[in-house]
Parts: C-alpha cells; sequence; structure tokens
C-alpha cells in the first residue's frame, strides 16, 4: 500500500453545497483515504492508496457529478 496526495482542480464550484456533493460523490472511492476541498481555490485535495484508485479515477468521479475535474501537475 502506497499512499499517494495529488491536488485536483475544480471548476464549477459556486458554494458550499457544490463542497458537499463533491465529498458525497466521492465517498465510496475504494481507495481514498481523504480529500479536502477548498472552495476558494477551486481545489482538492485527495491522498489514497495507488493500488486501489489514481487521481484520474477520484477527478473522474468528481466531473461525473457536474464539475469538471483536471489532475494538477504535480
Amino acid at each position: 500500500m502506497a499512499d499517494q496526495t495529488r491536488i485536483i482542480k475544480i471548476d464549477g464550484m459556486t458554494c458550499g453545497g457544490c463542497v458537499a456533493s463533491v465529498h458525497t460523490a466521492t465517498a465510496d472511492i475504494d481507495g481514498l483515504e481523504t480529500i479536502t476541498v477548498d472552495l476558494a481555490d477551486n481545489l482538492a485535495t485527495v491522498t489514497f492508496d495507488d493500488s486501489k484508485t489514481s487521481a484520474e479515477a477520484i477527478a473522474s468521479v468528481i466531473d461525473d457529478a457536474g464539475f469538471e475535474a483536471t489532475v494538477a501537475n504535480s
């Protein structure tokens, strides 16, 4: 198990409800350890087990929830 921490840029968040939507959308991702969503900067910091998921997969779930999510270059 190797934990990775990455930044995901999220466009389209406008309020606390959007932050809650991101948390709800990602709640069931196997391997996602933590997600911290920063509304002011339109970013999420995610820590995950890279043997179970990836930053790209997490961004895809956020995308599917109605936001534009892209993994920031590390």
